[in-house]
């Protein structure tokens, strides 16, 4: 009892110590975009692991779960100096300077691909900052998506019942009405249309700050993409031993018609993403055998 008393008086007095001192700390350099239910999560933890990364720590007492802030989607107004907190003193990186090395301060909050207000939030606070996106292939992220809300108990419905209904449930997204922390909650195929979401981004930041990851090959070669991800952040490359898959799960077989409906839903985005991105994704309509299930890295 006594050492939880003390971890808790602790923490509030760092807090304090943030909030008092948050114009002198770090703004991110990069920022996890998304997509959600793509190991975005699994990316991120992986690079705060790096000796030069500097993850959220504990900044405020509504902020339970440091590492996905939700600062320009759910919090924006909190203002900056909020966000400050959640992050190092600007002293630090200038001592890592003067030895030769760096430190990147960065979150990830995979929401923030999709939500229509985030990329011209982003542009104001972060002109400079350097944006990481995981796309998973969409159908199978729709049935993930899908899977996980049922779960959680979210979803009554059938797959194929609640791609039917999804014009409707998300209606108030549409229109700026729904609820700050129920935006994109039966969005299935909504959250899948990808183009329209980088353009969205690409209007306010150029081409060559974006780096578009392939979600699968992630999973399944995931040092490989973590050192295409340093070296577009300019750190030096120290992989960790393991890669951990925590939010993971390989595609579901689903009924052959419902797949091909899905595959039509979204090939019209699909195909304007090598356009965006300058690479195809490449996305095949069959299971993808090499992507792992989770517990298996």
């Amino acid at each position: 009892m006594l050492s939880h008393m003390g971890w808790g008086t602790n923490l509030r007095q760092s807090r304090r110590f943030r909030h008092a001192t948050s114009r002198f700390r770090l703004l991110p350099a990069f920022l996890v975009i998304g997509t959600q239910q793509a190991g975005a999560s699994s990316l991120f933890a992986a690079l705060r692991r790096h000796r030069d990364v500097s993850a959220p720590y504990a900044g405020h007492e509504d902020v339970r779960w440091s590492e996905q802030l939700h600062f320009f989607d759910l919090r924006f107004s909190q203002r900056t100096d909020w966000y400050r907190s959640f992050f190092p003193l600007s002293s630090r990186r200038l001592a890592r300077r003067l030895h030769g090395r760096d430190l990147l301060a960065g979150e990830a909050t995979p929401s923030y691909l999709s939500h229509p207000d985030v990329p011209a939030r982003v542009a104001v606070v972060l002109p400079d900052v350097s944006l990481i996106a995981l796309l998973r292939n969409p159908v199978d992220r729709a049935y993930w998506h899908y899977e996980s809300m049922r779960r959680k108990g979210f979803e009554p419905l059938s797959f194929e019942e609640a791609l039917d209904a999804e014009s409707e449930r998300t209606a108030d997204d549409e229109r700026g009405g729904s609820s700050r922390r129920s935006f994109g909650r039966y969005a299935y195929i909504g959250l899948g249309l990808y183009a329209d979401q980088l353009e969205r981004w690409l209007a306010h930041f150029p081409r060559h700050r974006l780096l578009a990851i392939r979600a699968e090959d992630y999973a399944a070669r995931p040092r490989d993409v973590y050192e295409k991800v340093v070296a577009f952040l300019g750190i030096e490359s120290r992989p960790p031993e393991r890669f951990q898959q925590t939010n993971w799960m390989a595609p579901t077989p689903m009924d052959a018609a419902l797949r091909a409906r899905l595959d039509e839903r979204f090939a019209e985005s699909n195909a304007r993403l090598p356009q965006l991105l300058a690479r195809d994704f490449a996305w095949s309509t069959t299971v993808c055998d090499e992507a792992p299930r989770r517990g298996r890295r």
